[in-house]
């Protein structure tokens, strides 16, 4: 049913991505026709003059900031110097922009690598300072706090209603299957799909897989990143979760007998598990603004596994 959604015209940075695409149907489905999706080759936005072209093309309501450098583990590694700067002048420059520009609402995406390594399971937002981020993806996830730091700074001396959400991972149908940069359910479900058709005994998985992790779908995701823009005005940071734990082994397994393959696992204990733990505390976005994820994750790794079948293969 067609809503009614409380901004005109919307920019949508990182909307023709994963999870872009489906915050921009999300934002279709409540009747918002007027979505602006800057292109990377048109619009860099780590250059100022970028920025500033954005908003003058544009001329937004409401900036969705969800655009980043991101990959999993091992990009993080290979890249840490990249994925900080990009990532950090793309957040200060949207949000010093919004402020000049008396935009009316920002809504800053951050990610769940902000959270400390060794933070107290379930995550909650409270917690978000007490301790550095897990090591791989610490300049990743750094970069991406300072939106929250900014957002507040602004609130306070520029009335700027900017607000932060910090998803868990994410997945679903459309998601990046590179192996180079993919993150941990699109790299298991190739490899075993790959395994399976090509007669394969075996695939390596990287870590011990005693890590756990909590996952959203992105579909879920992009709805609470609307529920948000719509009903939550306030400064503290919101997680944006599933509400449950499983270990890598345990993913990796059940993704194993969702795609027919009947191989073994093999763990390559030199390659790090990254975080021992993750999974939020999901309260906040349930009381300030009504959210919870729909999606069964078996139903969703479904999902994932016929759209890169059907897809790629």
């Amino acid at each position: 049913m067609t809503q009614t959604f409380p901004y005109n015209r919307v920019a949508v940075t990182g909307g023709a991505g994963f999870l872009g695409s489906y915050v921009v149907e999300g934002l279709r489905a409540r009747g918002c026709t007027e979505i602006f999706v800057p292109r990377r080759a048109d619009y860099d936005l780590v250059e100022s003059s970028a920025v500033k072209k954005l908003y003058d093309d544009a001329r937004p309501d409401l900036v969705i900031h969800l655009a980043a450098v991101v990959g999993g583990i091992g990009a993080n590694e290979g890249n840490p110097g990249r994925y900080f700067y990009e990532n950090l002048m793309m957040g200060v420059q949207l949000i010093e922009e919004a402020r000049r520009r008396d935009l009316k609402k920002f809504v800053a995406v951050g990610t769940i690598c902000s959270y400390p390594k060794f933070a107290p399971v379930p995550f909650r937002e409270d917690d978000l300072w007490n301790g550095y981020p897990e090591e791989t993806n610490a300049p990743y996830g750094l970069a991406k706090k300072m939106m929250l730091v900014q957002s507040q700074a602004y609130r306070q001396q520029y009335n700027l209603n900017s607000i932060f959400l910090l998803p868990v991972n994410l997945y679903g149908p459309r998601d990046n299957f590179d192996l180079e940069t993919s993150h941990v359910i699109p790299a298991l479900i190739r490899k075993c799909v790959e395994a399976r058709r090509s007669g394969a005994d075996h695939i390596l998985c990287w870590g011990t897989g005693n890590a756990t992790r909590e996952f959203l779908h992105a579909a879920d995701c992009a709805e609470g990143i609307l529920l948000a823009a719509e009903r939550y005005d306030a400064p503290e940071p919101v997680n944006l979760g599933a509400g449950f734990e499983i270990s890598i082994r345990d993913l990796a397994e059940k993704i194993r007998w969702l795609t027919g393959f009947e191989g073994q696992l093999v763990w390559d204990r030199s390659k790090p598990d990254g975080q021992p733990r993750r999974s939020l505390d999901t309260t906040r976005a349930i009381e300030r603004f009504g959210f919870h994820a729909s999606i069964g994750f078996d139903e969703g790794l479904k999902q994932t596994i016929d759209w890169y079948e059907n897809t790629f293969c």
